[in-house]
Parts: structure tokens; sequence; C-alpha cells
């Protein structure tokens, strides 16, 4: 997989962006042709995490914590990932936290749910997966980017243009920051009953970071610069940035990179979990990984959505 190209979050006008334009029209034929497609109704209620801007959403995390308040309300739920060969990172993840089906199709997956007797299922991605009728459907965006250039693939980064949230329920914005008033009132205008919460990460293993030392980070995710942001928040000081491309399985040699990198920079390493969950056969006894978690602003009412549907 590629790294993510520069231009799709750039504001303003540029030469790629435009050269791309026409492109677009599939995917709007695509998006539009969607619509009269038959939808599967499942027994078992869903709740779909999903994006409209590809990648570096938050989806991962929102469906842990979703996953843990269906938990806590003692509902017996199991978490849905559709397999992809270069997305095991994920679905080690998502295991940890409780059962999951991964297949190669979303309605096998939600079939094999409902016969093993689930009555709740959170989708991790799906949301452009027009042949399932879901009970929620959850928007994710990252307050930093937000929708990038505005153009759909491969002009831009979004997969759907922002009219179509009229069809969905729930908008989630993670980052950092405040959310601005312009984007809500933005997606307000669109759809005035969805809902719209926001979150941000949480470091959990902040004791474990030696503050005093300085640190060479590693990534390859969705949104690296979220990665950064956070632990230059939480005072840990970074030195060196090596970025790749999303969900990347790293070589014996890009770790060797790394490592022998670091002791010319006389600096620690460290990456995120799903990195870290991404090594093998490398010793790891250098690599150091942060633990998050999703704080959810607001989720007294988020339980109560879940509750109705």
């Amino acid at each position: 997989m590629l790294n993510k190209p520069k231009f799709w979050d750039r504001k303003h006008e540029n030469f790629y962006s435009l050269i791309f334009l026409p492109l677009t029209i599939l995917l709007i034929l695509i998006n539009w042709l969607s619509q009269f497609i038959d939808k599967n109704k499942f027994k078992i209620k869903t709740i779909c995490v999903g994006n409209i801007y590809i990648g570096g959403t938050g989806k991962t995390p929102l469906t842990i914590e979703i996953f843990k308040i269906l938990k806590a309300l003692k509902l017996k739920s199991v978490i849905i990932k559709k397999y992809y060969k270069n997305q095991k990172d994920e679905q080690k993840l998502l295991s940890k936290i409780g059962p999951i089906i991964s297949r190669n199709s979303r309605i096998v997956s939600l079939t094999l749910a409902e016969k093993q007797g689930y009555k709740v299922a959170v989708i991790d991605d799906g949301l452009q997966d027009k042949k399932i009728d879901y009970n929620l459907k959850i928007v994710c965006f990252d307050k930093e980017v937000f929708l990038g250039n505005g153009k759909l693939l491969p002009a831009g980064p979004l997969r759907e243009n922002l009219n179509s949230l009229k069809n969905y329920d729930v908008v989630f914005f993670n980052g950092v920051n405040n959310l601005k008033k312009e984007d809500r009132e933005k997606i307000k205008n669109i759809n005035k009953n969805i809902e719209i919460f926001e979150t941000h990460q949480k470091l959990l293993n902040i004791n474990e970071i030696k503050k005093n030392k300085n640190y060479l980070i590693f990534s390859g995710i969705g949104n690296p610069s979220n990665f950064k942001s956070l632990l230059l928040k939480n005072k840990i000081k970074v030195k060196k940035t090596l970025v790749y491309p999303d969900h990347y399985n790293y070589s014996l040699n890009d770790l060797k990179f790394i490592e022998n990198l670091a002791k010319k920079l006389k600096l620690k390493i460290i990456t995120t979990e799903k990195d870290y969950l991404r090594i093998h056969n490398f010793n790891k006894k250098n690599i150091e990984f942060i633990k998050m978690k999703l704080e959810i602003k607001s989720k007294k009412y988020l339980i109560q959505l879940i509750k109705k549907i």
C-alpha cells in the first residue's frame, strides 16, 4: 500500500487534484447506483462504524469502545471485521477485546453471528457495503483533516461526498483539538437530525515512557500526524519521525534500519500498538509502544442511543 498523497489534504486547488478530477465520475456513478441495491436485513442488531474519508479517522478505537459499552450493558455482542490480508494488525487488536468474526463477506460474518446467538454486532468499517441494512450508522472524521481537499477518490480522499451524511445517524470527530464551529454547522446543514460526538485519544502507559529521553518514532497508520501530536502533547521528546504506508508489513531490513538509525542518533524507539503487532521475527526489547484509550465526550448520551437500536 502506498502513502496517502499529500495533495489530498491541501485545501486549495492544485494540479494533481484537477488532473484526477475526471476519474471521480466513476465513483459518483457507483455511489448513485448503490442506492438501488437490495439490502439484507438481519435479526441481529448492527452498529456500523465507518468513514467517508479513507483511512486514519479512528474507526477501530471507536469500535472497541462501543463493544465495551455493549459488554457493560450485558448484551451478547461480537465484532465483525471484513478479512483483508494486510489488516491482520487490526484483527489482532480487536480479538484482544472480544469475540471477532472475520470473513471475506460481511453478510457471511453476520449470518454466522446470528447462528452463534449474538444479539448485537459492531462492524469495523463497512458503510460503503450498501447490501446491508444497518441499525445504527456511524461516520468517523479526524478533526484536523476533516474532508481534506473535499474531492472524491482519486482526486481527493473521499469515498462519498459530504451530502451522503443525510443517510447516516451519527458523526464522530476524533482529535486533540476542539471541533470547529464551521465544521459542526456544515454537517448540521446537511442533516439536522444527525448526532455529533467528539473524542480524543488518552495515553494509558505514559508513566512507562521516559520523558527525559529523546525518541525516534515510526508508524504505518492512516494518520501518523495524530500519533506524533499525542506524544508531543504528553511532553514526549520526538527527535526523528519515520512514516510508512497504512498497515505496512515491516521487513527485517526495515526494522534493522530503524534500530541502526536510532543507535546512530542515540534515540529510544517508540511506535503504536497496531504497528507493534505487525513486527515479527525481530527482537522487540528495544521498541516501546503506546497504549491508547478513546475518550468520548457525552458518553452517557451515546449509551442512550445504543440502547434504542
